[in-house]
C-alpha cells in the first residue's frame, strides 16, 4: 500500500454535474504526483463551525491512477457538513491541502473474476476510478454495474457511462430511480432489486460495494444467499451525513 503523505494541489477544474454534486479536479503542487490504488481516499482537514474544531472528512478519488497528476473528487453538498462547505467554497486557481492515499476499498487483481459493482448516489466515486483502472488492464475483466439514483435531477456521468459501454462492449451498467419524475422511461426501484433479479452464479465474480449502509446490507445479504464470492464494501454516509464513513 502506498504510505499516506501531505500534498499541496491547486483546484483545476470545477464542475456542477446536478443541483448538489460537484466535481472538482485537483493538480498536483508538491509532489507533483500521488500513487494510489483504485478506490482510495484523500483526507482533508477542515474547520467545523459548529464546534470550532478542526476535523478530518475523507473523500475517494474519482479518477485514474493512470492520470497521477491529477484527481477528480465527487461530492454532494450537505448543508453545515464542514467537509462539503469547505470543499464547495473553492474556485478554480484555489490552493487545498490533503492526506493520502489511504483505504482498504480498491480493485483487486483478481483476473480470473468478473466484476460486479453496486453504487448508490456519490457512492459512484471509488467505483469510477475502479472502471477506469480496469479498462487499462492488458486484459479486463467484463464488468457490470448497478447505481441507484432519486430522480433525474440527480442524474449524471450517464453519457460517460454509455461511451464507456460502446468502447467496451461486454460490459453494461443500469441506472435505477428510486423517486423518478413523470417522463422518466429508465428503470424504477432500488439497486437491491437488479441484484435480486440480474444476478445469477456469482461463484465467478467478484463484488464491490459503495453507497449507503442499508444498501450495503441489504445487497451483502442478497449475494450471500447465491453463493461464495468476495465481496469488498465501502459505507458512504446516509442523507445526514457527507464523504464516506470513516
Amino acid at each position: 500500500m502506498s504510505p499516506v503523505q501531505r500534498f499541496t494541489a491547486k483546484v483545476e477544474k470545477i464542475e456542477q454535474l446536478t443541483h448538489d454534486v460537484r466535481q472538482i479536479d485537483l493538480e498536483l503542487i508538491d509532489p507533483a504526483r500521488i500513487e494510489f490504488k483504485a478506490g482510495q481516499f484523500v483526507s482533508f482537514e477542515v474547520p467545523d463551525a459548529r464546534t470550532g474544531r478542526t476535523v478530518t472528512r475523507p473523500y475517494s478519488i474519482a479518477s485514474s491512477p493512470g492520470s497521477p497528476h491529477v484527481i477528480s473528487l465527487l461530492l454532494n453538498l450537505v448543508p453545515g457538513g464542514p467537509g462539503s462547505t469547505y470543499l464547495f467554497g473553492l474556485r478554480e486557481g484555489d490552493t487545498a491541502a490533503f492526506a493520502g492515499p489511504a483505504g482498504h476499498f480498491y480493485l483487486r487483481e483478481d483476473p480470473a473474476r468478473d466484476l460486479l459493482f453496486v453504487a448508490t448516489g456519490t457512492g459512484i466515486a471509488p467505483i469510477r476510478s475502479m472502471l477506469m483502472a480496469n479498462a487499462e488492464r492488458s486484459h479486463p475483466a467484463r464488468v457490470v454495474l448497478f447505481w441507484g439514483l432519486r430522480s433525474q435531477r440527480d442524474l449524471y456521468y450517464q453519457d460517460e457511462l454509455a461511451a464507456w459501454v460502446k468502447r467496451h462492449p461486454e460490459n453494461s451498467f443500469l441506472t435505477t430511480l428510486s423517486r423518478p419524475e413523470p417522463g422518466w422511461a429508465g428503470m424504477t426501484g432500488r439497486v437491491t432489486q437488479l441484484v435480486q433479479e440480474r444476478v445469477g452464479d456469482v461463484s465467478r465474480l467478484a463484488v464491490y460495494l459503495c453507497g449507503n449502509s442499508g444498501m450495503i446490507k441489504d445487497v451483502t445479504g442478497l449475494i450471500q444467499a447465491k453463493g461464495l464470492c468476495p465481496i469488498f464494501r465501502e459505507k458512504y454516509y446516509d442523507d445526514a451525513g457527507e464523504g464516506q464513513a470513516d
